[in-house]
Parts: structure tokens; sequence; C-alpha cells
């Protein structure tokens, strides 16, 4: 049906014109002669009011009912109160009745509760907001590389690969459940890629190959990991963004993440104050002073071995031991970056052997050129590291893992035809999000999320 957008009519010249607007009833109220709806399309965060004269109108009480869809033809006027615009009604017609049993209300409506209902809880002001932000800084992305030359590229999300060598995948098959073999070789060859094939934990491998031909790529889009890990912070399924860089060492790669998680939040600032405003007071009291802070100052640096020091200097009880050659643990992370920095820091040259098989080595043999970016209230946002360029270096790290190289045939063979130094990230965006907004539970800020036990 032909009608305008609520968010052309509140930013654009509508007054004094005839229009139809269709919507959902977030609020009604009644008031003697006069009865008021606030409607929301979607198009935008804020609502457009509806105003109508119960002498001149009458109108169906479904219509009035929260959760109702209508569609409302009328005159743009001034609002009587505040600033802006309302719609005097000259006719209310119900396109989708709403029953009072409906599962949005106020007094019960909890995040935890609303999780438990993910196809109606974008209709309330905090997801309605979480998910403009995330479409404002998802396109943000794909701008601020476009700008700076970079090539879009798709890798595949199906992959004979594990990227991490961690085994945390899932499994691609189309044998039947009771499938039986004498060997896991025979069960393989038997299904439909002829090898074992899993989802892919990250576009990195591939991203490698297109960068050795563009310089300069990037991959956004879904990772899969088979984590049994039931946290705040860890899905299932999450999307990254991944650039690749050719001729970039580990200060170039970290320059380039600190300036794009700078862009991003500026973007969110600009194009989202209403949902800004409603986080900062709602979400996170100090939540639009803190992303301006960001935006505007300079991220910490700190050497792996220089944090150890510091964690297990500070007059705090871990749960974790603090330990050189142990991965730093999410109390470690939010101690540095909220106690002893009290902004993002990158914490560099970590341990050889907790990180990945692709990472290059340093001089000293015992760590390698990688840096995670850590914030305050999230803990780590961004892995990153040089890769690798070295053939001989690479096998021996695969080697030493006992990895298959056979499966890595075509990326070893990058070190071999004009090998060059390169250097990319992965940031993960769902937490980049949680960031921005203030939300503290990774499955509030993805539409229906993935986790250990659940999918809903």
């Amino acid at each position: 049906m032909k009608h305008i957008d609520v968010a052309d009519i509140l930013k654009g010249d509508f007054l004094g014109k005839e229009v139809v607007v269709c919507g959902w009833v977030r609020t009604s109220r009644d008031s003697g002669a006069v009865a008021f709806a606030e409607l929301s399309d979607g198009t935008c965060f804020s609502r457009l009011q509806v105003v109508i004269d119960k002498n001149a109108l009458r109108v169906d009480p479904e219509c009035m009912k929260t959760g109702a869809a209508v569609c409302a033809k009328g005159e743009i006027v001034r609002a009587y109160r505040g600033e802006g615009v309302e719609l005097n009604a000259a006719e209310i017609s119900l396109l989708g009745s709403c029953p009072p049993e409906y599962p949005i209300q106020k007094k019960k409506s909890t995040l935890a509760y609303l999780r438990g209902i993910p196809h109606l809880r974008l209709r309330t002001n905090t997801f309605n907001a979480v998910f403009r932000v995330r479409s404002v800084a998802a396109q943000a992305v794909h701008r601020y590389f476009r700008e700076r030359n970079y090539v879009y590229v798709n890798t595949p999300i199906i992959t004979a690969s594990d990227c991490e060598g961690a085994g945390e995948m899932f499994r691609v098959t189309t044998q039947p459940a009771n499938a039986k073999y004498a060997s896991e070789e025979e069960y393989f060859s038997k299904d439909f890629f002829g090898q074992r094939a899993g989802l892919s934990v990250s576009g990195q491998l591939e991203g490698e190959v297109a960068a050795t031909a563009f310089s300069k790529i990037y991959t956004f889009g879904p990772s899969f990991r088979a984590e049994n890990s039931n946290t705040t912070r860890h899905l299932a399924e999450f999307w990254q963004i991944e650039p690749e860089v050719a001729f970039a060492e580990l200060p170039d790669i970290i320059g380039i993440a600190q300036e794009m998680i700078k862009y991003l939040i500026r973007a969110v600032l600009d194009e989202s104050p209403e949902e800004i405003e409603f986080f900062d007071r709602f979400i996170e009291k100090g939540l639009k002073e803190k992303l301006r802070n960001v935006a505007e100052s300079e991220f910490a640096v700190c050497d792996y071995t220089e944090a150890i020091e510091l964690l297990k200097k500070a007059d705090v009880e871990f749960v974790y031991p603090v330990e050189w050659g142990k991965d730093l643990q999410t109390e470690h992370e939010k101690y540095l970056t909220e106690v002893v920095f009290h902004r993002p820091v990158f914490v560099t040259n970590y341990p050889m052997d907790i990180k990945a098989f692709y990472m290059k080595q340093n001089p000293d043999g015992k760590t390698v050129a990688a840096t995670d970016l850590l914030v305050p209230g999230i803990g780590e946002i961004i892995g990153c590291s040089e890769r690798e360029a070295d053939y001989e270096k690479l096998l021996a790290a695969m080697k030493a893992r006992k990895m298959n190289t056979d499966a890595y045939r075509q990326y070893l063979d990058l070190r071999i035809f004009g090998s060059v130094p390169h250097s990319g990230f992965g940031l993960g965006f769902e937490r980049f999000v949680m960031y921005v907004t203030g939300m503290e539970n990774i499955r509030d800020v993805t539409l229906f999320p993935r986790s250990v036990g659940s999918i809903v």
C-alpha cells in the first residue's frame, strides 16, 4: 500500500500535508474526547504520535491495543506539546490485531525474558536501538575499507582447513546418522567432498591468498566455532571483520586497527545520536562520553611480558593465576584496561606456544608478532598479528603442532611465489556492538543467537 515512512515525515517538510502511514502501536492512551497512539514503523528510532478526535472519528478499539498493526491517514501538524510534528487522524484501519496476551509488557520484559521471544524483542526500544546501531556500524565497515582502496572478498563458509588449529569446528556432512565404516578415512571418502569438511572459523587463510594479489582486502561475514563456552562473550555463530594487508608489519596493522575502531565509533556517534542517547540514559551511564574519549585518544601499547608484571604487582586476588606463558583471562584484560590504562590497549608479543601457527616468530624464539586489542568492559575485541612469511619457519611451526601440512599446501605455497611481509586482524563484530551500546551479553546484539545448548 502507498504510504510514507515515519523517518521521512519526522525529518521532512510535511506540515499541512495529508499523508498515509503504517506501523505498530507502541503505546496508546485515552484522554476524554481525544485519544493518542504512538506508531513505530522501524524506519527510525522515534515514533509518530497519532491524535484522534473521538467526536469526529470512530476507531475500532483493536487499533488502540499495544502491538497492533494499523494504517493511519491524516494531516501532519505541529506537535501540541514540545517540538516536532504529529498526525491528526482522519482514518485509521486495522492491518493486524494483537491479543491482550502480548508478550512484551514493561513489568516482565527483562533482557533475559526477551531472549526467549527473539521474534518479538526487536519491537522494544532496547533492541530496536541495538540493531539500528548494528546496521549503521556494518555500513561504516564497508565505507571505511572502500575509501582506502581495499577489495571486498567473500571467503568460503565450508572449508577443509582449521585456521586456528584448535579443532573447534562444526562438521559438515551428508552422511546419515547410522553410517558405519571400517575407518575414519573410509567414512570421509564416502562423504560429499570426499574428505573432512567443516564450517569456517575464519576467512583469514583465504584472505591471505587474496592479499597477495590485491595488496589490501577484507572479509566481513559469519564465523563458526564449536567452543563449549557458555559465557556472555561467546557465540557459536558470529560475524568477523578480517582485513589482510600485504607489505604491512605489526606496527602498521596496529595503526590500521586503531584507525578503523575510531572511524566506526565516530560513525555510530554521528549517525545514531538518538540511539546512543538512549543507551547513555538507560543502559550505560557515561557511554557517550566514553565513546568520544576513545575516538579522540591514542590507544595504549603494552608488551605481554610487561602486562604480566603489572598483573603480578596488582593488589588484586585474581581467580586465574598470572604466569608468563599463559593466556590472559577476562579478569586480567579488564584490570589492564580499566585500572592500569583507563583506555583500550594493544598487548603485543605473546608467547609462541599460546598463539596460532601462522603468526610471525620474533627473533627471541619465544614470542610471536601478535597483539590483542583489549577494551574496557569487554576485554579482547581484536586478535591481530603479522603473518609468518618464511616458508621454513611456517612449516616447522605446523610440524611442531603435528598438523597435516598436505591440507595447507596452497597456503604454504604463498611463501614460495613472491612472499612478502603481511599482516591482518579479526574484529568480532558482536563484541564491537556490545562496546558501543553498553550491552553486557553478546546474545543481546545478535538477531538469533546460537550458543551451547541453544538454537532458537
